[in-house]
């Protein structure tokens, strides 16, 4: 299996951080304006880049220190893996540690996502430390798939 990685510190309390990957309107603050759902249940995150489609997670665990999602909607590539971001503070920063996991093989698709998450991470980091991120459709545009 293969696996997307990422480490970001944000400069706030673990709490505030927690607050924006468990909530509807934190989600859709920092990853795609379009998000809906039941934070304990299952989550919808659509994108009018992608015509409207997305993604599905189903929440497993929303624990102070880690929050995992499975998805069990969207591309083909995607059903089955898991979402993690393990959370942790260190000084001022809260250091969220991401992990998209469970790839069966690291295609081309794998290779845009982990850069989309990366633009998506900084856009968490943005909307926490100021309360304003860059969610889709406001998102940043790294290639022909957006």
């Amino acid at each position: 299996m293969n696996d997307i990685l990422h480490r970001v510190g944000v400069i706030a309390p673990l709490k505030d951080v927690h607050t924006a990957l468990t909530t509807i309107d934190g989600l859709a603050g920092w990853w795609t304006e379009d998000t809906k759902g039941d934070p304990d249940g299952v989550i919808e995150f659509r994108f009018a880049s992608a015509g409207g489609d997305g993604f599905d997670m189903k929440v497993l665990e929303t624990s102070p220190e880690l929050v995992r999602w499975e998805v069990v909607g969207g591309p083909e590539e995607w059903i089955g893996t898991h979402v993690s971001f393990t959370l942790s503070q260190a000084d001022e920063y809260a250091i969220v540690l991401f992990k998209h996991e469970g790839w069966r093989e690291p295609v081309e698709f794998m290779y845009h996502c982990s850069t989309k998450w990366a633009t998506f991470l900084m856009s968490l980091k943005q909307y926490v430390e100021t309360g304003k991120g860059d969610p889709a459709p406001n998102d940043v545009l790294v290639s022909n798939w957006h």
